[in-house]
């Protein structure tokens, strides 16, 4: 989970913002690809126009195919089955903190992912980007 944002609503500035974080924590090479499904957020003028001006290219799934998006969807079903769902929140800022701490202390350091051989994203991705076998 590079970038993320919570909001009170679904609007499309809550999708530009998240869009807005992943960019600025990675900084990628323009041409990188951000996928979604074809909900309204995804496919506004205003995303498309943010997207251009970071540099991203925009990739929506496929009318009726869910699996096109299901590792996402997997995340979600997952943040909701681990954190979101086995209390109450009585608060936005407590919910915004517990997030924080379950995807930046938890989900993106330490959880291991089947999709990515066992390993944690950012183990997965050190190791992608520098290879267990070459010796530093």
């Amino acid at each position: 989970m590079v970038g993320w944002a919570t909001a009170d609503h679904l609007r499309t500035d809550l999708v530009a913002q998240a869009l807005d974080n992943a960019v600025r924590q990675r900084r990628p090479e323009p041409g990188v690809i951000f996928h979604a499904d074809r909900g309204c957020q995804y496919t506004s003028a205003q995303l498309a126009t943010l997207a251009d001006n970071l540099g991203v290219r925009l990739s929506v799934g496929r009318k009726g195919q869910c699996w096109d998006n299901a590792v996402a969807e997997s995340f979600f079903a997952t943040i909701k089955a681990e954190l979101l769902d086995r209390q109450p929140w009585p608060t936005r800022t407590r919910a915004h903190k517990a997030i924080f701490e379950y995807i930046e202390g938890w989900f993106n350091t330490r959880r291991l992912h089947s999709s990515l051989g066992y390993l944690s994203p950012a183990t997965y991705e050190a190791t992608r980007h520098h290879p267990v076998d070459r010796v530093a």
